[in-house]
């Protein structure tokens, strides 16, 4: 089963988002996709761990390029 598969009908984006789509699996997977290129796209997936990581980071705005 290809990740596109594995995570098919089940795709969110934020209304915030430039393209970027979130999906969640029944194995706890975390998918991340660009919406403008839809199922021809690579998803790139996430454990539940890797997920949380990134958001803790993004809350705390680790991800800030310095001006």
């Amino acid at each position: 089963m290809s990740s596109t598969e594995k995570f098919d009908g089940r795709w969110f984006t934020a209304t915030t988002s430039d393209g970027v789509e979130v999906a969640f699996a029944a194995d706890g997977s975390i998918g991340v996709r660009n919406s403008k290129l839809g199922e021809d796209g690579h998803v790139l997936e996430f454990t539940p761990a890797e997920w949380d990581a990134f958001l803790d980071g993004a809350m705390k705005d680790e991800f800030t390029i310095p001006a």
